[in-house]
């Protein structure tokens, strides 16, 4: 009975290891590197897919906010309005000379 056992266990090990060794293999040939970059592009794809629509979704939110401001006769929120007009930054720390026409 307890070879009968050991036996069952060596076989279901046997079974596991050999499983597990050409699954490896198959990630090594050519249809299985091509398959990994293959999902692995459409993996990027979908991301970069998401990145856009997330910025999509923002610049609506934003143009929705500066039409609403402009509709109630609300100057425009400029962020930056700050930097320009301190005399140690302005447009020239921010912009080099040779880059500023």
């Amino acid at each position: 009975m307890r070879r009968l056992f050991w036996l069952g266990i060596g076989l279901a090990v046997g079974v596991v290891v050999v499983r597990k060794a050409t699954r490896t293999a198959q990630a090594y040939t050519p249809a299985g590197i091509a398959s990994g970059l293959s999902e692995s592009a459409g993996g990027l794809v979908e991301s970069l897919r998401s990145f856009v629509e997330d910025v999509r979704i923002g610049m609506a939110e934003r143009e929705q906010e500066i039409h609403e401001a402009f509709a109630r006769g609300e100057a425009f929120d400029d962020q930056f309005a700050e930097l320009r007009e301190d005399p140690r930054i302005g447009d020239r720390e921010i912009f080099p000379e040779e880059h500023q026409r």
